[in-house]
């Protein structure tokens, strides 16, 4: 396996603006409930009491993806891991206003949780608009690179998705390369439009609606383990 610490540092702010009320009150009695444990390995069985299938999503943004997810199949769990406190709220605010009782959240590194998933655990996994880190001395940021990849792989089940999208041109080529050198996924698009069209399956975030606004096109990749 490749080595993935090579972007294990967190870049950027961990908080934006400065909660509010309600949403410091959030943090403070509903995240407890619905955080990962901070040590031991992570199944089904310990986050939810049974054997039910497990999703994960890489850096949930504010949550909008992950929360459609999770109301799509109740008898799924969702792991959404977010480094960004301002997200976790938007997430925790989703979780609250939804009902939701699928999810579980971890504010900090997505690879961390992934290590303590058991190999083969994952039903599916989600990178939505990544940080592109355009910079050519930057692509080791990257979060498609082939050490997270290789753990990735290792936990998802054969014949399941990795999902993956992203409206940067840069990102969008560097992924292509990178993935097109795995021999563990195999990219299900035939034609075009299976790319440039947003499955119905995949909940719309408000990130996508502003590269749109902003005349960005949007990729929409989908990866089978093999």
């Amino acid at each position: 396996m490749n080595d993935p610490t090579t972007i294990r540092r967190l870049y950027g702010r961990r908080q934006g603006h400065k909660l509010r009320q309600g949403q410091a009150a959030l943090v403070e009695e509903l995240l407890p409930r619905i955080a990962l444990p901070d040590t031991g390995a992570l199944d089904a069985a310990t986050l939810f009491g049974d054997a039910r299938p497990l999703e994960l999503e890489i850096g949930f943004g504010a949550g909008e993806h992950l929360a459609g997810q999770a109301a799509m199949r109740p008898d799924h769990g969702f792991i959404g891991c977010e480094p960004f406190l301002n997200g976790v709220v938007g997430a925790l605010g989703h979780v609250r206003d939804g009902g939701l009782n699928n999810v579980r959240l971890h504010m900090g590194d997505a690879l961390e949780v992934i290590e303590r998933l058991p190999d083969a655990s994952l039903s599916r996994a989600y990178l939505l608009h990544p940080d592109p880190w355009r910079k050519a001395r930057h692509a080791k940021r990257r979060m498609i690179n082939h050490g997270p990849l290789d753990l990735i792989a290792a936990k998802l089940k054969p014949g399941c998705e990795f999902r993956l999208g992203t409206d940067d041109p840069t990102y969008c080529r560097w992924a292509m390369m990178v993935m097109n050198q795995r021999r563990d996924f195999v990219w299900t698009a035939a034609t075009p439009t299976d790319f440039l069209t947003r499955p119905d399956d995949w909940p719309e975030t408000r990130y996508e609606r502003k590269a749109r606004r902003k005349g960005h096109e949007v990729w929409y990749f989908r990866y089978v383990r093999r």
